[in-house]
């Protein structure tokens, strides 16, 4: 994420007074805030945009948290989410956390507490999701891209100019090398905004990639599409 770029927290809580309170002291510390105030709010949020956290309440009107929290998982979405519960029960805190929450606060909570506990999760997720990077050039099976030129000799010798995009897009799948890289990942960090480009535009990008660097376009060995979860490099 570029420095310039706000951290963007989506609250979902439904009780109107602490929820103002929260995403007031959430702005003043700098972040962007989306707010939903029942389960299917939160759902229909997370499938349109990326989020660096989620504070969730478990009381919600229609779907609880805790089955929030579990739908998020299953969409293979590794968002950190902080739970905020009016009940101090252990099997609570137990059950929210086996369904997959990072964190899990219990109301009445200390403000400066839940910033900084919001604060380490952020920052805990940023390191998580930096790779190893690679240099300025990569080759594989003939191919090599100039990182800093926004260049590449294919393996027929053609030089192909890349896009800004295009590059940090290359860049990004190679260094996690053989792991699917999820289109909300891909957002974070080539486009740097949190509405989602539509899938079609990814898939254009690969297409593209795939004309460059693969002798048979139409059975790629290196540039895969993984359906329902991303995109994925191996060389």
């Amino acid at each position: 994420m570029s420095a310039e770029t706000k951290a963007s927290i989506l609250v979902v809580e439904d009780e109107e007074n602490l929820h103002e309170t929260l995403k007031l002291n959430l702005e003043i510390e700098g972040y962007e805030v989306t707010s939903a105030f029942d389960g299917n709010a939160a759902l229909k949020a997370v499938q349109n945009e990326y989020f660096d956290l989620i504070i969730m309440d478990i009381m919600l009107p229609g779907i609880d948290g805790i089955t929030v929290t579990e739908h998020i998982r299953v969409q293979q979405n590794d968002v950190p989410i902080l739970i905020l519960s009016a009940r101090n029960t252990g099997s609570d805190r137990v059950l929210g956390l086996k369904k997959g929450a990072d964190d899990y606060l219990t109301k009445p909570f200390n403000l400066e507490e839940l910033l900084l506990r919001v604060e380490k999760l952020i920052e805990k997720n940023k390191k998580i999701q930096v790779k190893e990077t690679v240099g300025d050039t990569y080759s594989f099976a003939g191919n090599t891209i100039d990182f800093k030129a926004q260049q590449a000799t294919t393996h027929t010798g053609a030089l192909v100019d890349l896009s800004k995009k295009e590059t940090q897009l290359l860049k990004l799948l190679i260094e996690n090398k053989n792991d699917v890289v999820t289109r909300e990942k891909i957002l974070q960090m080539v486009w740097g905004y949190n509405v989602y480009p539509t899938t079609r535009t990814i898939d254009n990008f690969i297409l593209s990639f795939r004309k460059y660097f693969e002798p048979d376009s139409r059975n790629p060995k290196h540039i895969h599409s993984v359906r329902g979860m991303g995109y994925k490099f191996t060389d």
